[in-house]
């Protein structure tokens, strides 16, 4: 990147924050809004500066990125918050919120026929990735699109992928990796749930399974806060729920079988019912005792 971009940046939050931050870090001139105070004040901080709106956020900016929750905070900012009427002609929109194939469509059709450029771009890596600068990112979109964003998403990502040239592919993208993130969380949530009945030390177990045949990423970040309570939540509960319905969602489109995967939706919607959807996702063990009647 020759100069520094006017980025901005919507959705500062666990993830958000940290990629703005980098943005900063690295040179460009990130204005950011949040509905959350400490939020802006973080970015603030870190040498970014905060917008009193969205809309003013994007006025000027050549990229406005959208780390929200899903489309639904996408589409409040962009058309009812009145981003994409400040944003220039010439700029490009770029959502990296979770949403399903066809809300990622449905949005990029809207930005595009403004005459806006649109990449459908959600990341994969969670919270420490975010702060690493290490995500895993998944973009659909034009050509034009992708070779002018590009520059902006190797600050943010270590693996940088072009998944397709129309939008909702990045989302589709996104949802088989979620599928197979949702299944293994459930599993090694399945299988330390079973080494505890059976009262074999959990630590002892882990370290076995976390060194053999066994392993998974999932299991390996995830195993040692299952088996002590977590100091920190780096990823929800709650957003497996809703990640693994936008799974489901998926495959129904495709019509294609995902058996596994809903039995994974289930342990974590579980949760969800039981009033733990704010916990550690690594906590959806708690299904399975629950299920075997252990607190």
């Amino acid at each position: 990147m020759t100069a520094p971009e006017h980025v901005a940046f919507v959705g500062l939050g666990a993830m958000g924050g940290p990629m703005a931050a980098n943005l900063v870090a690295a040179g460009q001139q990130v204005v950011g809004f949040d509905m959350a105070a400490s939020a802006l004040e973080r970015l603030q901080k870190a040498g970014g500066t905060r917008a009193e709106s969205a809309a003013a956020a994007a006025r000027g900016a050549h990229t406005l990125i959208l780390m929200v929750v899903n489309s639904d905070q996408a589409e409040a900012v962009l058309f009812d918050g009145g981003a994409l009427e400040t944003l220039p002609k010439e700029a490009t929109v770029v959502l990296m919120a979770t949403c399903l194939p066809g809300a990622a469509r449905d949005i990029a059709e809207r930005v595009l026929a403004s005459g806006r450029g649109f990449l459908d771009a959600p990341v994969s890596g969670g919270v420490v990735g975010a702060r690493a600068g290490s995500l895993t990112i998944m973009a659909a979109g034009s050509d034009d699109d992708f070779t002018r964003v590009a520059p902006l998403f190797n600050l943010l990502g270590e693996r940088v992928f072009r998944v397709g040239d129309q939008p909702g592919q990045g989302a589709v993208a996104k949802a088989v990796n979620q599928l197979l993130c949702g299944v293994h969380l459930a599993a090694a949530g399945e299988a330390m749930s079973l080494a505890e009945n059976m009262g074999l030390d959990t630590a002892t177990m882990l370290e076995i399974v976390s060194g053999s045949a066994a392993s998974s990423w999932m299991l390996r970040d995830r195993g040692p806060r299952m088996i002590a309570d977590p100091d920190e939540v780096t990823s929800a509960v709650d957003i497996f729920t809703k990640d693994l319905g936008i799974v489901l969602s998926v495959g129904r489109e495709a019509q294609t079988a995902l058996p596994l995967s809903a039995a994974a939706h289930q342990m974590f919607l579980a949760g969800s019912g039981r009033g733990e959807g704010k916990l550690d996702d690594s906590q959806v063990i708690r299904s399975y005792r629950a299920l075997s009647r252990r607190s």
